[in-house]
């Protein structure tokens, strides 16, 4: 019995030798792809999409070229990944600064601040890019729209939550996003160096009052 014991825990200590070994094998790979898909959306904003490579991505993640491509084999596989890590982080950075808003806060302004800074982040200007380039390479467009729908219907949604004294007046509040996000997605991509002036302070603030106008009036509440 005592040898079978042995035995046994012998096994059980080869057993979480080996899970223990698994898991850091996957902890570095995950980590890996990681540093690649960061490098291939760096190259997005750097560079651009079409002249962006397997070998300048892995470059720029300070990988070899065949150590990259065991993890993403062809450069369709590395796009494709890097574009839904681009649109996690694009969703994780708005629902983190929507959340932020605080009950007392004015949510209209603060809603239409949230996604001005959204839009001229590097991220947004890669994405700009691919979607450029997804007008004449169907394959990319197959890979962008449901990251570029998901990202919209999350917004949406959103607004919907954040301004429940719209839920009566849809075709309102549709107007006013659409208002909001093709203004400040146009003024972004007309903006010198991606910094805000004096021009865009002045626009965001006209926005602003365009938007209040578009808000259902709410009805006076009953004498008590």
């Amino acid at each position: 019995m005592p040898v079978m014991r042995r035995a046994r825990r012998r096994d059980l200590d080869l057993d979480n030798g080996q899970s223990a070994t698994l898991g850091w094998q996957a902890q570095k790979s995950a980590a890996t792809q990681r540093r690649v898909l960061e490098a291939a959306i760096a190259c997005f904003i750097e560079v651009g999409y079409a002249r962006t490579t397997t070998t300048l991505i892995a470059d720029r993640a300070g990988l070899s070229r065949g150590a990259m491509l065991h993890h993403f084999p062809s450069r369709n596989e590395v796009v494709k990944a890097a574009i839904d890590y681009l649109h996690t982080k694009r969703l994780r950075a708005f629902r983190k600064a929507i959340a932020a808003i605080q009950p007392g806060n004015d949510r209209l302004r603060r809603v239409l601040r949230v996604y001005w800074a959204d839009v001229i982040h590097p991220l947004f200007f890669a994405f700009v890019d691919l979607k450029v380039n997804a007008r004449t390479d169907p394959e990319l467009a197959d890979i962008l729209d449901p990251a570029q729908a998901a990202f919209d219907g999350e917004w949406t949604g959103t607004a919907r939550e954040l301004f429940p004294d719209w839920h009566d007046e849809p075709e309102r509040l549709e107007m006013a996003l659409d208002l909001l996000q093709y203004t400040l997605d146009g003024m972004a991509l007309n903006l010198a160096d991606r910094r805000p002036n004096e021009h865009s302070e002045r626009m965001l603030d006209y926005l602003e009052t365009r938007l209040r106008e578009l808000r259902p009036v709410m009805a006076p509440r009953a004498a008590e």
